[in-house]
């Protein structure tokens, strides 16, 4: 997959292209299948592939105030576009307020036909975009027969208790339903960070644990303790048993919930690296101990239940 940044200039693309548009946060099922319908029919008409996306949340910048936290960042966002083997191109846009107050004529004119000779687009039947979220698949296919392509609206692909979407992710991942966040990605739900110094209370207990700061738009699982697995920077997964809460045995009040992991068997330095930790299965909630003991006999009951949980 060849990345892009706009403004582009590509003849590769200006002979024709077969693309699709979204934030696609997640690349979720519901994203995947509109990928596979892009790239079946781009392949049938001889066309290349091209996802056309953003490098932040539209939100973020239209209404920073309710916008989500993000299932992936723009690398990670990246990362599994190219892993599902359906896209050619992916054109990374600056969304800034320049973007968001464009007409979405405009927009499709300029980028999607002048600059990445679209003659098939395919989105999601709910697809909005441009300038107050005028642009729309009607106004996309009133568009195409003007400009020359031709435009296909997907149904919404069903999911347990309604159509899967990042909306839907988002809930579960918050609710702290991992397995339930799979089914809708079709993978593990993962968060990235960066091994920072905490307080050192887990070598105090014997359990020490790596403290991955995650940057705050991304969306942490709920509360509680998890058995997954950690990537460090040599890419090998190592079952982990992972904390995310605010340490409720230790302070009484603490704002934001930290991500803490615990590598069965593992002994190192994993400080100042990067780290990928995926989410398998819940647990159990964050609880308050009334000793240390206690919360130490619980850790080694975590231990042997993230064993049987990735065996």
């Amino acid at each position: 997959m060849e990345i892009l940044t706009d403004p582009v200039d590509v003849p590769e693309l200006a002979a024709g292209s077969a693309l699709t548009i979204g934030a696609f946060d997640g690349v979720h099922r519901g994203h995947q299948a509109v990928l596979a319908e892009t790239r079946r029919l781009g392949d049938a008409a001889g066309l290349p592939t091209v996802v056309v996306t953003f490098d932040r949340h539209p939100a973020s910048v239209v209404r920073p105030q309710s916008a989500p936290l993000l299932l992936t960042d723009v690398d990670q966002k990246l990362e599994v576009l190219d892993a599902t083997g359906l896209v050619d191109w992916a054109v990374m846009v600056t969304f800034d307020a320049d973007r968001a107050a464009e007409d979405a004529s405009e927009f499709v004119g300029r980028l999607l036909v002048g600059t990445l000779g679209a003659r098939l687009v395919v989105v999601g039947e709910d697809f909005h975009f441009g300038r107050g979220r005028q642009g729309n698949v009607a106004l996309l296919r009133r568009l195409g027969a003007d400009l020359g392509f031709d435009v296909i609206g997907l149904g919404l692909v069903p999911g347990t208790g309604g159509p899967v979407s990042s909306t839907a992710v988002r809930r579960l991942v918050a609710a702290g339903d991992v397995e339930g966040a799979r089914t809708l990605l079709g993978r593990d739900y993962e968060v990235r960070g960066t091994v920072v110094d905490g307080d050192h209370r887990g070598r105090d207990l014997g359990y020490p644990t790596a403290n991955v700061a995650v940057p705050p738009q991304i969306l942490l699982p709920g509360d509680g303790i998890y058995a997954g697995w950690y990537l460090d920077t040599d890419d090998r997964p190592r079952a982990a048993a992972i904390s995310v809460g605010r340490r409720l045995t230790f302070h009484a009040q603490a704002e934001l919930s930290v991500l803490e992991a615990y590598l069965l068997d593992f002994h190192g330095d994993l400080y100042g690296r990067g780290a990928r930790v995926r989410f398998v299965e819940r647990l159990r909630g964050e609880e308050r101990f009334d000793s240390v003991e206690a919360l130490v006999a619980q850790m080694a009951l975590d231990v042997e239940a993230t064993r049987r949980s990735l065996a």
